[in-house]
């Protein structure tokens, strides 16, 4: 799971704006953003660079953690 939906919402970007960046489709991007398909690990990456963010902001951890 990503949080590229959650990220472009708080820096007011869209997904079209991002698709033209990453030279995708809206399509693509569209799936990235809506969890339907996980970017490689390049690409989100590159969408990190693109929003000027840490890559880690991108990800949802999945670890649980243990009390």
């Amino acid at each position: 799971m990503n949080r590229i939906k959650e990220v472009l919402e708080e820096k007011g970007i869209k997904q079209i704006w991002l698709a033209e960046k990453l030279g995708k489709s809206y399509n693509m991007v569209n799936a990235y953003v809506q969890n339907r398909q996980q970017p490689r690990l390049e690409i989100l990456m590159r969408i990190a660079e693109i929003l000027n963010i840490d890559i880690k902001e991108l990800i949802i951890s999945n670890k649980i953690e243990v009390k």
